[in-house]
């Protein structure tokens, strides 16, 4: 079981989530982050946040900026890491480099590693040849025996060397089970697992440019951190016998590995950007809360005992078992995740949903400047029920803002004349006679209609709804005469009656 709040060796739970910024928080990636958050607060643990920027052809520091607001966004803060600093700092790989290349020296000095001067170009040649054979690409060995006056010779020539790992310095090891070369580790998620130390050959530690690899850089910082537990995605499952091997080597604890089923699309294709948004940062924009977007990443993967799906993060928190997450791939469904996004639109703070639907607004050019709150209130409000992200608002807003709609023929639904006449013609002189037009009026108002004439559904209500917005869906009616007032009302309806012989 994992609701416990030390690993094996007594220590307080420590997880990490070490994003590499070189592009936007990927939706899989934010799915890793919150199972390490739900994971450490649930177990009173620590939640450590590493940012691996060492692929520095690629790396960016507005894609770093990006990771660190989408995780504040999705209200995944940290105990320690960039912005808040933290015991075993620094907490960027690119302000490590020295304590790799510590660690780096000190395997060559024990003999666990050795100096490599194979040029690029004959590696690749020799990977080419293994896998045309059906073979792992592992490296031959040729540098491990090389006499100190090769070394020097290579040196004196001004080739840079790499450092490669002995990987058979440590095998076989009885703690880890590594008998007869095989490497074996129980995974919290997939169970146990086994791999062949004689597929894995020695692998390069610290590049000739004088840094770290991923696999070496990982192990001394989840070392120095005191990472009990690494929870991540099963792409790096290849990755965990070659870190055994580092740890046994410098005499690390071993922590604890637990890794997630991979993401895919509805095609059950590995997720990319034919399947929709991918990142947080797509979400974000495209109106979706940040609730919603967590409450849904908890479902990839996991599922709660009683089959619960809206689940707040405190509840997710007293919930979050790695017990209870699939081996099974998970398939993004972007239309639950609307469904769902749509259901914590309806249940929000209005105050709070208003301020968030705001910038969606004027992105439509929609002004809202210098109008009363309360009343925009009232719009979102009377809008929520009819949208599934805040970007779709415009769609219904628009209604309350234009000073009278322009109906265009022909409007399906309604036939003006007859019936919609006598409809619209008693409904104006209702409102007439009202001093104020509260919900309750419009909608006493509407059901005095149907007694009167005896219409009902669409022939009742289409007419009136096409005269007030120039639209045939929206909001419910006693919502939007309530918003729009007497006057507006009256105003709308007098300019259908003189046009609606037009839209015959």
């Amino acid at each position: 079981m994992d609701n416990q709040r030390h690993n094996n060796h007594g220590e307080l739970i420590r997880v990490r989530f070490a994003p590499s910024p070189t592009g936007h928080l990927h939706i899989g990636n934010a799915r890793t982050a919150l199972f390490n958050w739900l994971f450490a607060r649930k177990n009173n643990g620590s939640f450590i946040l590493r940012i691996e920027d060492t692929d520095f052809d690629r790396v960016k520091k507005e894609y770093e900026d990006n990771i660190l607001k989408d995780l504040k966004w999705a209200g995944l803060n940290w105990d320690e890491g960039p912005g808040c600093g933290g015991n075993y700092g620094p907490y960027r790989q690119s302000e490590r480099i020295n304590i790799y290349k510590e660690y780096a020296n000190k395997l060559l000095s024990e003999g666990k590693a050795y100096k490599c001067f194979c040029p690029e170009e004959e590696l690749e040649k020799k990977r080419k040849e293994s896998l045309s054979k059906g073979l792992p690409p592992r490296y031959d060995g040729k540098c491990r025996y090389l006499s100190g006056e090769d070394i020097i010779n290579y040196e004196k020539q001004g080739i840079k060397p790499s450092i490669r790992f002995e990987v058979e310095s440590v095998l076989p090891f009885n703690d880890l089970k590594a008998h007869d070369g095989l490497i074996e580790f129980e995974d919290m998620v997939r169970g146990k697992m086994t791999f062949k130390g004689s597929d894995i050959g020695d692998f390069v530690i610290l590049r000739s440019d004088g840094v770290s690899a991923y696999n070496f850089a990982a192990v001394v910082d989840d070392a120095l951190m005191k990472i009990t537990h690494v929870i991540r995605g099963e792409d790096h499952l290849s990755n965990t016998p070659r870190q055994i091997l580092l740890n046994q080597a410098m005499g690390f604890d071993i922590p604890c590995f637990a890794h997630l089923s991979m993401i895919l699309g509805y095609d059950k294709t590995l997720l990319s950007k034919r399947h929709g948004a991918t990142s947080v940062k797509e979400l974000k924009e495209e109106g979706y809360l940040p609730e919603a977007v967590v409450n849904y990443l908890l479902l990839l993967g996991w599922s709660s005992k009683n089959g619960r799906e809206i689940m707040p993060m405190f509840d997710a928190i007293k919930n979050f078992s790695l017990e209870r997450v699939s081996k099974s791939p998970a398939v993004f469904d972007i239309k639950k995740l609307r469904w769902m996004n749509s259901s914590y639109i309806k249940n929000k703070d209005i105050t709070e949903l208003t301020e968030l639907a705001s910038p969606f607004l004027a992105k439509k050019c929609i002004s809202i400047e210098g109008i009363d709150k309360n009343w925009l209130c009232k719009i979102v409000d009377a809008v929520r029920d009819n949208i599934q992200t805040l970007s779709e608002i415009d769609k219904y807003t628009g209604i309350f803002f234009d000073e009278l709609p322009v109906p265009s023929p022909p409007l399906k639904g309604v036939e003006w004349g007859g019936e919609a006449d006598e409809v619209l013609k008693l409904f104006k002189e209702k409102i007439e006679k009202e001093e104020n037009i509260a919900e309750d009026v419009a909608d006493k108002i509407i059901r005095s209609i149907k007694e009167k004439t005896g219409l009902k559904g669409k022939k009742l209500m289409m007419p009136i709804r096409v005269a007030i917005t120039g639209k045939t869906e929206g909001p419910e009616l006693k919502k939007i005469v309530a918003i729009l007032g007497k006057e507006r009302v009256i105003k709308r309806i007098n300019l259908i009656q003189e046009s609606y012989k037009y839209l015959i």
